[in-house]
């Protein structure tokens, strides 16, 4: 128990550190959000910039840059173990340059068919115009994916070393460089009065993907004494091994990644603007999945992978089970989202090109979207139980199934009720997936624990219901007294009474129901705040 709980505790600090990252880059991708909605708002332009990022991310999912820590770690770990740091450069060298040789003659084919493979993945985007935009922004973003990759063996290194602090600057970096490059886009929009604004935005890309990811990633791995050396040796036991594991995770297709995919493949088919009113609602549900999911997944890895390796899969279990119940908490908050859905659009986005109408049209999309929040948020948790088992083939092997059997939903429910039915086709799939998912986990690895999350998820689902209707019968009265004030007026008003009341809500509900993970939730929040300041 003693080693259980001080692993418990370095989960805890790195998972701080890894919160206060994506918290800040969420916010940082807000702005960047903001600023893109402020040059192109809910239009053609920003659909052309959404889609350029298809072929990029296929490449990236290609050489799996986005599992290099989950598939990486436990080889290097067994090196260290073993006091064989040496031999670990190796393997990794060979892995990166291999890797690296691969992706760039990718990316050389991908420049050349640019035009065919944007027209195949966004069929339902044909104006001449926006269509020549897309392929071209393909093109300036589509060699960032290198340095993505690149970057991320650099911060798996640096994650096997219990580094997290200068990982944790990267997609900081990476939304300052989007923001900076399309700021100088719109200067020189104006300039020359080119009809394409966007470009700009491309070409941030490519910068901070160089300095977040790249340039300050290698620095952080040397400095916790990376050395690689210009070697290939495809007949390492270890690199074959590493592409035994990684090769499902290529071959299959993630919930994240598909869901990229899907909203631009079935937005394609609906009016301009509707994949830019998706991403937007998109990214803002992405706030909490990062802060909930991402961060302490991230964090809670390399000790799921320490404690699979020593065979203690009770313990891996305890710490699943106890992650998950408090990641549910993130249900009331997306509840108090879609109670706010039209104050959190006007306020975020509603300047420059993003006119009303865009702000109707993506707070209407917003509440189904945020219905997908925890599965989402759990799915990154999930799956690395079994990524610490070093079993990738099975969630591999399903999500891709999962994926395929869900393009009939997306297909009905955008055809039937058009920009909301494709969010409630990504909400219903991120549900069935992660759910499946962790009752398969449990089967396999016998989970005793299971059931304990199961009847806390009722438990918190029942209390957001009444929360959620409480906050919005209070919602619509502010809105019918304040019905004379100033929209920015009355948003900022009725935001901030609700946010203050789902808070005292919040917390008596943990009191009078006596549901422990919220009070230690709020306990250690506000801790947490007074260390601060």
């Amino acid at each position: 128990m003693r080693q259980n709980s001080s692993t418990l505790k370095k989960v805890g600090i790195a998972s701080f550190i890894m919160i206060l990252s994506v918290f800040s880059s969420r916010v940082i991708g807000l702005v960047r959000e903001m600023t893109i909605a402020f040059a192109g708002g809910a239009a053609g332009e920003v659909d052309a910039y959404q889609i350029a990022f298809i072929i990029p991310e296929i490449l990236n999912h290609v050489v799996a840059s986005g599992f290099l820590s989950v598939t990486f770690i436990p080889i290097f770990s067994s090196y260290l173990a073993k006091d064989d740091e040496g031999e670990g450069w190796r393997v990794f060298s060979t892995i990166f340059n291999t890797f690296s040789i691969a992706l760039i003659i990718f990316i050389a084919i991908a420049f050349y068919y640019s035009p065919q493979l944007v027209r195949f993945f966004a069929p339902g985007f044909k104006e001449p115009a926006l269509f020549d935009s897309a392929v071209k922004m393909t093109r300036i973003i589509m060699p960032a994916q290198l340095f993505f990759f690149a970057g991320g063996m650099f911060m798996a290194v640096q994650f096997t070393k219990e580094r997290f602090f200068i990982p944790a600057l990267a997609p900081l970096l990476y939304n300052l460089g989007i923001i900076v490059g399309g700021l100088i886009g719109l200067v020189l929009n104006q300039e020359t009065q080119n009809s394409t604004g966007m470009e700009g935005f491309a070409w941030g890309v490519l910068l901070g993907a160089f300095v977040g990811n790249f340039a300050l990633q290698y620095f952080g791995a040397k400095r916790v004494g990376m050395k690689i050396s210009f070697i290939v040796n495809l007949k390492h036991p270890e690199f074959v091994k590493y592409i035994v594991v990684t090769v499902p995770l290529i071959v299959g297709v993630s919930m994240t990644f598909s869901t990229e995919i899907f909203l631009k493949y079935f937005g394609s088919y609906l009016p301009n603007g509707t994949i830019a009113a998706l991403n937007y609602a998109l990214r803002v549900m992405f706030i909490l999945v990062g802060i909930f999911g991402q961060a302490v997944g991230v964090a809670s890895y390399p000790f799921m992978a320490n404690l699979a390796s020593l065979g203690k899969i009770d313990e891996l279990n305890e710490l699943l089970n106890t992650t998950l119940k408090y990641l549910l908490l993130v249900i009331p908050i997306s509840v108090l989202f879609m109670v706010l859905r039209y104050e959190i659009i006007f306020l975020l986005f509603e300047r420059g090109r993003f006119d009303p109408n865009s702000t109707r049209i993506t707070s209407q999309i917003l509440p189904f979207i945020m219905a997908g929040t925890f599965a989402f948020a759990a799915q990154t948790v999930v799956v690395r139980g079994y990524y610490a088992t070093q079993n990738t083939w099975f969630p591999a092997i399903f999500s891709t199934a999962a994926t395929i059997g869900s393009i009939p939903l997306f297909f009905i429910l955008m055809r039937w009720i058009g920009a909301q039915g494709v969010a409630i086709a990504l909400s219903l799939s991120a549900f069935i997936n992660s759910g499946l998912l962790f009752t398969l986990w449990n089967k396999k690895s016998g989970n005793i624990g299971a059931g304990s999350v199961y009847l806390f998820m009722v438990k918190v689902i029942a209390l957001s219901c009444g929360i959620g209707l409480i906050l919005w019968k209070i919602t619509l009265e502010l809105k019918s007294i304040l019905g004379g004030v100033t929209p920015i007026y009355q948003s900022l008003i009725v935001s901030t009474v609700i946010a203050f009341l789902f808070i005292v809500l919040f917390i008596l509900s943990g009191t009078i129901f006596k549901i422990k993970e919220i009070t230690v939730f709020t306990n250690k929040i506000f801790s947490r705040v007074k260390r601060l300041f």
